[in-house]
């Protein structure tokens, strides 16, 4: 029983948690089973293998740890580093601002440099460690050819899965480093695992025996449709989101087009306006679930998620929302204006379903 029940569907356009697809929830709809059994190595061992691909690694070595992104923050820094390394951080939005929150609680030496939110572009010759959370699965990644040593991203982003898997890829220089590495770990110890691992049972701990069979679904549509195809969906979806925004006559918090995300977009609003309310409203009255603004933009922005297993039709739906809400707010929007420049743009740009030609 939902806890406060909305007619139809929750439009569940947050940029992360994402919708899961019936294919996965369906996976997932099973009891518990003996971790210890044949049949979980069996399956953790295609996972395994499977998952490089998310990465585009064929060098790196995988690890699907029970855990959120936070998590995986962890695994990433407390297995390659020892307290007191020195880091060099971007500062560029809300959760680079959480993740070097952690670097400095786990007393590493953190290096902040700090650019206006939404830029995003430097370069610097260290141990590469990038969380990948938004982007892997929905953006061009290529863990080995650019030379990534710790990629991570979580299952409830481009994956389309609940929230409680960290899934981290480390490098050969990485796994090496983890040698040396003197941070405390228990929980998230890639010893541990690669000790399992050489045993052919995978699992130090207890896994979720119900997340790994959705994982396995999730993978298989992501390569049914082609990673190719999903990251140009992606493209596709945000392009359309974009050309909406402006058709408002409102404006991306992303400064530069070199540096839009086809994951998400924040949409500034005009001063008069709170962003917080337009969450509120699309929530209470619409069953549309919207991004709130955070930290030094919070009540500037409402953001807008478009990844995951998501349509034209869909993103649509949701885009016609949004125009009512900002009518219902005050802004004088023209009520189908944004809909019309997205839908001319995907009428001429969805390909047709590539399974059902």
């Amino acid at each position: 029983m939902d806890y406060m029940y909305g007619p139809g569907r929750n439009h569940l356009f947050v940029p992360g948690p994402v919708n899961i697809p019936e294919q996965v929830i369906r996976a997932m709809n099973r009891n518990n089973e003996d971790y210890r059994s044949p049949a979980i190595p069996a399956l953790t061992k295609t996972l395994l293998e499977d998952v490089k691909k998310i990465f585009k690694s064929t060098s790196g070595t995988p690890f699907i740890i029970p855990t959120t992104g936070t998590g995986a923050w962890e695994s990433a820094l407390t297995n390659t580093l020892s307290p007191g390394d020195r880091i060099v951080s971007f500062l560029i939005g809300q959760f680079s601002l959480l993740w070097i929150d952690q670097q400095q609680r786990l007393n590493f030496n953190v290096d902040v440099i700090e650019s206006d939110w939404g830029q995003d572009h430097y370069q610097h010759p260290a141990l590469f460690l990038v969380d990948g959370v938004s982007s892997i699965c929905a953006l061009d990644f290529r863990m080995d050819e650019w030379g990534i040593d710790v990629a991570l991203t979580g299952s409830q982003k481009a994956l389309s899965m609940p929230t409680g898997m960290g899934i981290v890829c480390a490098s050969p220089k990485a796994l090496e480093a983890s040698q040396t590495a003197k941070s405390v770990r228990v929980f998230f110890d890639w010893k541990d695992y690669l000790k399992f691992y050489k045993m052919g049972t995978y699992w130090p701990y207890t896994p979720s025996i119900q997340l790994l069979y959705g994982l396995r679904a999730a993978l298989d549509l992501l390569f049914e449709e082609g990673l190719d195809n999903v990251i140009a969906r992606h493209t596709r979806l945000g392009k359309a989101t974009r050309l909406a925004v402006e058709a408002w006559g409102l404006k991306n918090c992303t400064q530069k087009e070199e540096w839009y995300s086809d994951t998400v977009t924040a949409v500034l609003v005009p001063p008069y306006i709170d962003s917080s309310e337009i969450v509120r409203r699309g929530w209470k009255r619409y069953n549309l679930s919207l991004g709130l603004g955070l930290n030094k933009v919070a009540g500037k922005v409402f953001r807008i998620g478009h990844l995951g297993n998501l349509n034209e039709l869909q993103l649509l739906g949701c885009l016609a929302g949004v125009e009512m809400i900002l009518k219902d707010v005050g802004y004088p929007v023209q009520l189908g204006s944004g809909v019309g420049a997205a839908s001319a743009f995907l009428q001429n740009t969805t390909p047709l379903i590539a399974s059902r030609i």
